[in-house]
């Protein structure tokens, strides 16, 4: 966890960090965009959304990442999941990209 939230933070400038459903939560220009959903011992994920409420769908998913990490749950929501410490070293260049990109194009 603790290297998931080291890698997020970094990412990219602005990026703050709180509490929301038990796990770490991060925020840019004050509105939610990356969750932490902790599954102990078998997974943790990271949801990438644009806040709580729910709005108009883009005819596009967000961003056009090629990443195998990504599973869209909708054209404005994704999960990441990693199941042990390897996953999260191999993913790390993909997860870093991810993020900036999310960030910049998540409104």
């Amino acid at each position: 966890m603790e290297n998931l939230r080291h890698i997020i933070i970094n990412a990219i400038n602005g990026l703050t960090e709180n509490v929301k459903w038990n796990g770490p939560n991060y925020c840019y220009e004050d509105n939610d965009r990356i969750t932490m959903k902790i599954q102990p011992p078998k997974q943790i994920q990271l949801i990438f959304h644009r806040g709580a409420k729910k709005q108009e769908q883009p005819k596009e998913k967000i961003i056009q990442s090629k990443s195998k990490l990504l599973l869209w749950k909708e054209n404005d929501r994704a999960i990441v999941t990693f199941k042990n410490m390897s996953e999260i070293e191999n993913g790390k260049t993909d997860l870093t990209s991810i993020v900036n990109e999310w960030i910049l194009k998540a409104k």
